[in-house]
């Protein structure tokens, strides 16, 4: 038993060796933030900015939401208290009130870690790392509407009046009913995420093609205020609301992380079907300067496709309406670049340098068979840089997955949610403070080369 808890000691002073060796949290904290913190108060404060932020990183790390049950092991472990550097323990209020009174250089200091991680995602993967995929989440509010009970009741209600009435939609009508802020906070708004309702303080991430957090935006009243497009009336029609909400948050978004991160560059943006918009892949082409647009077709959006073309803007044959095959790029000087698409029939026999087609009921008399060009900067839509329906473009969209992993890492494993908070404020820090663990691990993964678990950093505390 004694050599068992020798053991794990020393596995503690590892980590928190491995941390102070590899993590110099004074470089990431920014000028200004010691300015406004240490400026004079009347009274000295206690505690360092970097006991806070350790403290804070420390929680994340080990997913202990409550604040009262870690500052009680700060209490009983020495090492975790000298790690830190508190001369005393701080109360749990007064975590709170460093979260909502320095929320926006706390940001900062994630902008910080965003920068030095960035030249490490290159050297883990270059390819991958040139991807830029986004998605939009929400951190559950501790607000009485997140019930389950509050739901039913209105639920109920709509079954009673739908019992009357048979062309009354009861699930509609409960939806329509909802109010669209919380009473206690009106900044809670109403949302729909991962398949259900709730009340949430709701934010875009960014990641790359790794998994790797890039940005994380927290819609809050002053992101309101500056980008007042982001804000949507309520319809009867929740997934209309969540694409429109969804859609409109995305140039906001992009803008804001280039001009914090001006070097930045990728060629590929990856999202769902909700940003399923002409607006968007215009813009994600000329004003982001993407090469691939990786995002599937909303079927909201398609009903006036072209008939000689599918759904994926695969051309048809003209016989059978039969899908043509995609062989290739063809590229030439003075030339726009254009996708070559050929008969499904056609065919190039071993050891011949010129295709065949084999059609029954060919619809041109060239040998060949039937060609067709698309030149994808005249319809960025149904041809954003890659042909859609082929295999490239289902390997390429698979990689879409990693963002919600990365959001679920955020929210679960690092507790950005489920701390029963109602400010909007606390929630923002939380998340922020989620990401800077996250990003903590990738450094410490690749300084201690362990790079498989940059993901993981309970693993690479346990490895």
């Amino acid at each position: 038993m004694q050599k068992l808890k020798t053991q794990k000691s020393k596995s503690e002073r590892d980590i928190l060796e491995n941390l102070k060796t590899h993590i110099k949290i004074e470089q990431y904290i920014p000028p200004e933030f010691r300015r406004t913190f240490y400026k004079d108060t009347g009274r000295p404060r206690g505690t360092t900015i970097e006991s806070f932020m350790w403290y804070l990183i420390l929680q994340s790390m080990t997913g202990i939401v409550n604040d009262n049950i870690f500052l009680f092991l700060m209490v009983i472990c020495k090492e975790l208290r000298e790690f830190c550097g508190f001369k005393s323990i701080p109360d749990a209020g007064k975590i709170s009130a460093f979260k909502q009174t320095f929320v926006e250089y706390i940001r900062m200091v994630f902008e910080n870690f965003v920068e030095e991680t960035e030249p490490i995602c290159k050297l883990l993967d270059p390819k991958k790392s040139g991807y830029l995929i986004y998605d939009l989440t929400g951190v559950e509010a501790y607000v009485k509407e997140n019930n389950p009970k509050f739901l039913n009741s209105k639920l109920n209600n709509a079954k009673k009046i739908a019992a009357k009435n048979p062309e009354i939609n009861a699930h509609s009508l409960a939806y329509s009913q909802m109010p669209e802020t919380a009473e206690a906070n009106p900044f809670v708004k109403q949302q729909y995420i991962n398949g259900y309702f709730c009340y949430a303080h709701k934010a875009g991430i960014l990641a790359n093609g790794l998994g790797i957090i890039r940005g994380i935006y927290v819609f809050d009243e002053p992101f309101k205020r500056k980008y007042p497009e982001v804000v949507s009336k309520k319809t009867d029609n929740p997934a209309l609301d969540k694409e429109i909400g969804d859609s409109v948050s995305l140039k906001p978004v992009l803008s804001v992380f280039f001009q914090r991160h001006p070097t930045f560059s990728y060629h590929t943006f990856l999202g769902d079907s909700s940003f399923d918009s002409y607006d968007n892949y215009s813009m994600l082409r000329k004003h982001f300067k993407f090469h691939r647009m990786c995002i599937p077709l909303n079927p909201r959006n398609s009903s006036s496709a072209h008939t000689n073309f599918d759904v994926n803007g695969t051309p048809l044959c003209s016989r059978d309406k039969s899908p043509f095959t995609f062989i290739g790029v063809c590229k030439g000087k003075n030339r726009s670049p254009r996708f070559k698409w050929v008969c499904h029939n056609s065919i190039r026999p071993v050891g011949s340098a010129t295709r065949i087609c084999l059609c029954d009921n060919p619809c041109t008399d060239k040998p060949y068979g039937r060609c067709v060009y698309t030149y994808p900067d005249k319809e960025l839509r149904l041809y954003p840089g890659i042909p859609r329906g082929t295999d490239h473009w289902d390997n390429l969209y698979r990689h879409r997955t990693l963002i919600e992993r990365s959001i679920c890492l955020l929210k679960y494993p690092l507790c950005a949610s489920g701390r029963k908070t109602l400010s909007a404020r606390t929630a923002k820090a939380d998340l922020f403070i989620a990401g800077i663990s996250h990003l903590v691990g990738v450094i410490l993964a690749f300084a201690t080369k362990r790079n498989e678990l940059f993901k993981s950093v309970r693993k690479l505390f346990a490895a």
